[in-house]
């Protein structure tokens, strides 16, 4: 598939910044650092690292389905909390979200975010199997890629032969 789609979620910094909150690429799908902001953008949790996780994961969450993925299809998460000491609280949110589907991950410490009351951000990327996800309403087209040529080109090749070992 070589279509490129946008999603925004609606946060007020979106247009201001130029960034999309999510972006499909065919079967793959990145999400943006995504912090703890409701329904009006607003930072929930104030103070608290495990409902901040929790809210966005949940943002994260809303974003796939979007674009037509669920957390299972999530193949890694990237982390950044303001303060790796409480590393369990965040780590007790993942892990309610992707316990049944691991995906590979990464925790960084960093000085802070961009709102003082942010407490973690989080980025995910997610990947649609060709026999898994559903295609995104929102399409916009483009080219295909050189790599999802080549990949047509790889299934029609004939298996190499095994080597003899002396």
């Amino acid at each position: 598939m070589g279509q490129l789609a946008r999603f925004a979620s609606g946060a007020p910094w979106e247009p201001i910044v130029a960034y999309s909150r999510a972006v499909r690429a065919g079967d793959f799908v990145a999400v943006s650092g995504t912090t703890a902001f409701d329904e009006r953008g607003i930072i929930v949790g104030a103070g608290q690292m495990y409902v901040q996780a929790r809210q966005a994961l949940l943002n994260i969450q809303r974003a796939l389905e979007k674009t037509g993925l669920s957390m299972r299809d999530v193949v890694r998460t990237r982390m950044y909390v303001t303060d790796i000491s409480r590393f369990g609280d965040a780590a007790r949110a993942h892990h309610e979200f992707f316990s049944g589907s691991p995906p590979a991950s990464t925790m960084v410490e960093v000085r802070r975010l961009v709102n003082p009351a942010m407490l973690i951000e989080i980025e995910a990327d997610g990947y649609a199997s060709s026999a898994g996800a559903a295609q995104p309403a929102q399409r916009s087209a483009v080219k295909p890629s050189l790599k999802a040529k080549s990949k047509a080109a790889v299934k029609k090749r004939p298996p190499p032969k095994a080597k003899k070992r002396k």
